[in-house]
């Protein structure tokens, strides 16, 4: 499974971005996708999770901001993000779980397959 991540830029305070994760090497999957973030010295934080149904979880920093999708044909996961500010800076990771979960969680130890990460850098 390979999962790779782009979109990173420096946007100013108030911009917008669409971060991509396009993921390969499976055949299907009926678990969960999930954007992650990382800040130098800090654990990594959940943002947001979809399941295969669609269904998805956001945590609370980025609720109302940032919306999760995904393009089941093209294989590739979405993180549309609006309304950015400098604390969203950060070392931003795309991860895979392609077993069946009742529900996805923000835990990043439930994800098996991860990308190498894409930066994002908000300036005021």
């Amino acid at each position: 499974v390979h999962v790779v991540e782009s979109g990173g830029d420096s946007v100013q305070a108030g911009g917008s971005l669409r971060l991509s994760c396009a993921i390969s090497g499976y055949r299907q999957w009926v678990g969960c996708l999930g954007w992650f973030r990382q800040v130098p010295g800090k654990e990594r934080e959940g943002l947001a999770v979809i399941r295969y149904d669609d269904t998805s979880t956001y945590a609370e920093s980025v609720k109302g901001r940032f919306t999760i999708s995904k393009d089941n044909a093209k294989k590739t996961l979405y993180l549309q993000m609006n309304a950015l500010k400098p604390e969203d800076t950060a070392l931003y990771y795309c991860a895979f779980d392609p077993y069946f979960k009742l529900k996805c969680s923000l835990e990043d130890s439930t994800f098996p397959y991860w990308g190498q990460g894409t930066q994002v850098t908000v300036s005021s």
